[in-house]
This record gives C-alpha cells, structure tokens and sequence, in this order.
C-alpha cells in the first residue's frame, strides 16, 4: 500500500491541526512534558505573541501554536498536551503521542523539572521509544539550586543518548542553548544512539518477532520495535492512529496479526497475560528512571521539601484544609468585590458619556427616534452595562485565581475536595472546574476539557452552573447589602456581605456535590475513575505574567463572547419594552402571564421575565427589573442601593423575595454564552438541554419549597 506525505503522517496531521507553514523550511517543533514542570514559561518565552490556539478535531483538547525566528530560521512550536505518560490512558495521552508518532516534529523537546528529575523521566523514555530526535530540556535549573539540588547534564546526556539542556524558563536568555540545540537536532541527519529499554528475556524475543514483520510494512514510517511492543500490549487506539494518519489498517494484515496473537499465547503460557505485560512494561521503565536520576542527581540538603511539607500539612489537612480553602476563597470575594466598584463606575461613566455623544449624534443627523432607542439606549446601553459590571470584576478575579494556580495551591483544592467528589462518583479534577467557575461558567466548561472520563466530564459541565458567574455577583451583592447586610453601616458592610455570599458560594458547591451524585446514579452511571494528582512544589508566581495572561486569555476572552451575545439581547429588550398592544408594553403582557407561577416560587412575573431577558448576560438582570417596575423604555440603574431598596420594597419584595432571588439567581439556567460553549464542548444539542433542565428545575424546586415552607409556617 503506497503511504504518500500529501494524505499521510505528517501531512494529515499539518491539515487537521491547520499548521500553517510559510515556506518549506519552517521546523515543526513538538514541545511536551508532565503538567506544572514550566512548559507553558517556555512557550510564551519563545513565542511571545506569535501564538494561537485552536481545537484538535475530534478532541475536546486545546493544542497552541506559536512561531518563533531564531538565526534565520523559522520554528512552530506546537504545545502539546501535558501528560504523564504516552500510554493512552487518557485523552491527553492520545494525543501527545499521535503528534510525536504521526506529526513527524523535526525535533520533540520535553521539559522536566530539575526538581524532581527521576519522576519525569518516565514520559522521556517512552518518547524516545518512538523517536529519535530528541532534546531533553531540564527546566528549573535555578529552583534545583535553591534547594540544593544539582544535576550532572553531560552524564544524562550521555545516558539517554540525547541532547540534554538546562534551563531556567522565567529567564528568556536561557533558552539560547535550548533553541542552539533544537536546531542542530532538526537540522542533523545523523541519528543519535538513544538509550535501549531492555525488558525480560520472554518480552525481548516477542517483540523480536513481530517487529521483523512490523518494520516491512510500515516501511520506516513509524519506529518499528515500538510498534510491535504497542500491538502485542493491544493498543486499540494506537492501531485506529496508524489506519487514521498512514492510511494503514495493520488488522487487516494476517501476517501481522497471526504473528502478534503467535507471541501472546507464548508469553501467556509464560503467566504473563496482558495485564502483566504492561505492568512488566512499566516497571522497567520506571526502574530504569531511578537508576539513571539516582547516577546524575545529587541533593545537599535532603531536607529540602521540607517547607512545602510543612505548609501542606495545615492547607490538605482534614481539620484544617476545607476552612483554609474557604477562608481564602473569601477574602478573594472581598477583594474582587471591595476593588470591581471603583473601577466599575469609572467604565460606566465613561460609556455612558459616550452613550450620551451617540444620541447627539443621531439627534444632529435627524435621525428618528426609534433608531436612537434600538441602537443606543437599546443595544449600545445593554452593551455598556455587560462591559462596566463584567470587566472590573474578571480583571480582578482571573489574575487572583491564576496567582493561586502558579502558587501551586489548585492542586491542593482538588486534593482536599477529591474525596467528596469521589463520594458523588464524580471526577476530583471538577472542583478546579467548578473553581474557574467563579470567573465565568463558559470559560470553566472549556476548562471540564481536562477530565478524562467522558462521563465525569459530562456530569461537571451539567452541574457548573451552580458555581456563581461574575455576572450573577451583581445581583447576588446587591440583594445581601440591601436586604441582610445593611442593618451593619461603615467599612464591616463589605465583610458581611462577603461572609453571606461566601455561604451562598458554599451551598451552590453542596449542590453540585448532590446534583453530581444523582446524575452519576441516573443518567450517567459509573464508577468514578482514578487519576493522577500531583502536589507540585510551591512556587513565586510570575506576577507579571500572570496579570497579561489572565487579562488576555481568559478575561477579554470571555468579555468578549458575552458582547456578542448581548448586542442583538439589547435590541429584543427595547423592542418588548417600548412595542405596546393595547395600553400595555409587551414587557409587561409577557410578566402578566407569568405572575402566578412566579409567586408560586417566591418571585412575580416581572423578576422572572428579567431572569428569561438576562439569558444573553446575567449582569443586565437588575436593570431589567428596575426598568419594568418604573415602566421605563430602556434599561435604568439608580443611584444607590437606598434607592433601589426602597423601590423594591414598593413592589412588594419581602426578605423572602430577596432569598428566593438569591436561591434562583444561584441555580437557574446557564447565560446564552455557557450554552453555546456548552454545545460546542458537547457536540450535542440534548447535553446542552440537559445542562440547561438540571439547574433550572433545581433552582423552582428549591425555591418553591423555601417560599412554600416559609408561608405556611406564617413567617411572613
């Protein structure tokens, strides 16, 4: 069977992964690594700007891309996911390995960390199984120092057959040497006589076997020994890769496979079924990788962990974890919610004073009325309320969330809330999910991306809505200070308010738990899977970087959707508030109609059709609903919560009214940009309605059993 680079290996994958190549010289460099080792420093590092990101097909796996010149030579670097292993266990694993198999990189870099070198080892010596083109970079040079730790890069070098560099990421002209060595690996012909994995004799002369057939067919587009090793460990996805990227079905090849099937029941005579076959696999090279870090690392101080130790006993604690993690969670709330007014006011007046040169604009130009209303008191005016109430807060939360993420803390939230999640046969990894969620639903329904369970991913995406957006802060701060928190005046009125919503926070928490655990025994059975969590060392965040990248790739990211999606919302809105049948709007037809079932939940018609308009962006909910009760045409906010207070209360909000809005702003529907990501990320039109059903009917059930409860016990 012919196997030719326009439909094959390296040029299927440049098609599907849309790496666009300037000239032929261009080098593809693969960059890969375990999680938190710096790989994402050294990317930015090199590629600054020149970067992208974009979806592997077929894959709920984010890849980037970035070009970067180095002495007249052109590099895209392609990060790939990072992963312990190439094993395939795990989607992430999949993928790395089908780029370094099938996407053919002119050199693989995969950085490990110099502080704990032996345990990354492990993924360098499955890669050097499939490829030969290598550069090991030992990141973290100077942290290793810091603890005592020195590595001896000419012996690793020697002993892995490769070139071994060593970096320090944060500090961009140590990657000279690196980009020096990468060059002459992608360039280099020659190859360099990499480490051989000796396994046990039996394992030795099956592979011997099915290799002399492997290595004909495939005609040197995948490394043959390594191929043979995968078909008798019955790699099922490895074989679907091979069909998929060189247009070969090796099951098809009754040589082959007679061969593969030949050595299995030899070796099964032997006690060795396949289980045993992979755990023999993996033990020797994790044999090999404590033999070759224990001959190049040497440790001064063997007690240099101890810190971190010491710090996570109190922070993992069982006593103390949950507490702390609240504690913190809190005082980012009050810091996110203390800093966002100033700022806030300071966006709003400017583009309100932009709204106000608009309509004298449109006025000058004798334009009608109704233009000025569609356009600017309806759309620009919605879009500039999304903008005011969304930035301040996003601009402050991210880069807070992303300082605790290179702190090394995120980790320790999963672990302290793994055993809970495992309880509601979910997935640890959701509670960084359910983390992200804070900032913005969309952005954390992206994040599900890193479980690997479809069915735990499922169950995450279902249930983040009840982790409170920036965008439901609003209405959530608004109804506690003005209605539980107002009776404290002076600076402690912020505190309170954080305390009740850090409560409010906790109970959407408890109710993903729950929710979780009824949709893990219903519609998404399973068990709930294992993964691997690692504690990474603590680290001094890059405060810098982390405000640019947050700012960049996450809070303009999401500002963004959430704008698109508000634009034509604004014009819906004016329309339904300013188009009258009979002497009513039809704003107010539509609450009408729903009023009796609004009160059945402790709400009227017009807070739940502010609730049903607010699906572009929770944050236009509040001005709705001051907008429908003073029969305004277009959306108002007043001047203070006094204010507001006042002219709720004389449209009958009670405290029940102000807990029934909090309980639903908490748990109903997802923003029309959550559905979208949702739709996306799913690829299926009923999980998006399933992710919009489960908290929707969640949050009338709640509420409807607190007003109901409430009334008949006569407390109001």
């Amino acid at each position: 069977m012919g196997l030719t680079n326009a439909s094959t290996g390296r040029g299927a994958l440049e098609k599907e992964l849309r790496i666009n190549k300037t000239t032929p010289k261009d080098k593809i460099i693969a960059l890969g690594g375990n999680p938190n080792v710096g790989k994402s420093t050294v990317f930015n590092n090199l590629t600054g700007l020149n970067q992208h990101t974009g979806n592997w097909p077929g894959k709920t796996v984010t890849n980037a891309q970035g070009n970067y010149s180095y002495k007249n030579n052109n590099f895209i670097l392609v990060d790939i996911p990072g992963t312990y292993s190439l094993m395939s266990n795990s989607v992430d694993e999949e993928v790395a390995r089908d780029f370094i198999c099938f996407g053919n990189p002119d050199t693989t870099v995969i950085v490990v960390d110099a502080t704990c070198l032996e345990r990354n080892l492990n993924l360098v010596l499955q890669t050097l199984e499939i490829t030969s083109k290598v550069v090991v970079c030992v990141n973290l040079m100077d942290e290793a120092k810091r603890k005592g730790i020195s590595i001896n890069l000419r012996e690793l070098s020697k002993q892995l057959g490769v070139p071994v560099v060593g970096t320090s990421a944060v500090k961009a002209k140590s990657l000279d040497e690196l980009m020096d060595t990468v060059l002459n690996v992608a360039t280099n012909k020659n190859t360099p006589g990499i480490i051989n994995i000796v396994y046990e004799e039996s394992i030795e002369n099956a592979i011997s076997k099915v290799e002399n057939i492997v290595k004909l067919k495939l005609q040197n587009k995948l490394n043959s020994r390594w191929a043979a090793l995968k078909l008798i460990d019955g790699d099922k996805t490895l074989l679907s890769s091979i069909s998929k990227y060189l247009n070969f079905d090796l099951t098809k090849e009754d040589e082959i496979m007679k061969q593969v099937y030949e050595v299995r029941t030899l070796l099964e005579s032997q006690g060795i079924d396949s289980d045993a076959f992979r755990d023999k696999i993996v033990s020797q090279l994790v044999r090999t990788a404590e033999k070759i870090g224990s001959s190049v690392v040497s440790v001064k101080n063997k007690n240099y962990n101890d810190m971190d130790r010491k710090i996570d006993k109190y922070l993992t604690s069982k006593k103390f974890g949950i507490p702390i993690m609240i504690l913190l969670l809190s005082v980012i709330f009050w810091i996110t919610i203390t800093g966002a007014n100033i700022p806030s006011k300071i966006i709003a007046d400017a583009l309100f004073w932009v709204e106000a040169r608009l309509t004298d604009f449109f006025t000058w130009v004798g334009t009608p009325v109704w233009v000025d209303g569609l356009l600017v008191k309806g759309m620009y005016r919605t879009l500039a309320w999304v903008v005011a109430v969304m930035l301040p807060p996003m601009a402050i939360f991210f880069p807070l969330f992303t300082l605790l993420e290179d702190l090394g803390y995120l980790p320790r939230v999963a672990f302290n809330l793994d055993n809970y999640f495992k309880k509601a046969c979910a997935c640890g990894k959701q509670s960084l999910t359910m983390c992200m969620g804070f900032g913005c639903n969309a952005a954390a329904i992206i994040g599900c991306r890193i479980i690997d369970s479809p069915r735990e991913r499922l169950i995450a995406i279902i249930t983040n809505n009840f982790v409170p957006c920036n965008g439901r802060f609003p209405t959530l701060i608004a109804v506690i200070t003005m209605f539980f928190a107002g009776i404290i005046v002076g600076p402690f009125q912020s505190v309170i308010s954080t305390l009740i919503l850090t409560g409010v926070i906790v109970l959407g928490v408890v109710m993903t738990l729950i929710l979780s655990k009824v949709l893990s025994k219903t519609i998404l059975k399973g068990i709930p899977s294992t993964f691997t969590l690692e504690l990474p060392p603590y680290r001094k965040p890059q405060v810098g970087k982390v405000i640019v990248r947050s700012i960049f790739d996450r809070t303009l990211f999401v500002l963004g959707r959430a704008v698109v999606v508000a634009a034509p919302a604004g014009i819906v809105i004016w329309v339904m508030a300013n188009i009258h049948i009979g002497n009513l709007s039809i704003l107010t037809h539509c609450a009408n109609f729903f009023d009796p079932f609004a009160r059945l939940i402790g709400l009227d018609g017009y807070i739940l059709m502010a609730f049903i308009l607010g699906f572009p962006a929770n944050e236009i909910v509040v001005p709705i609903i001051i907008m429908s009760y003073m029969s305004a045409g277009s959306m108002l906010e007043l001047s203070s919560l006094d204010q507001l207070k006042s002219l709720l209360i004389s449209n009958g909000w009670t405290w029940l009214t102000a807990i029934c809005v909090m309980l639903f702003s908490l748990m109903h529907w997802p923003c029309a940009t959550t559905c979208l990501t949702i739709k996306k990320e799913t690829q299926s039109f009923k999980w998006t309605m399933v992710s919009f059903l489960v908290p929707t009917i969640t949050g009338v059930v709640i509420c409807f059993i607190v007003a109901s409860t409430v009334r008949m016990i006569g407390l109001i």
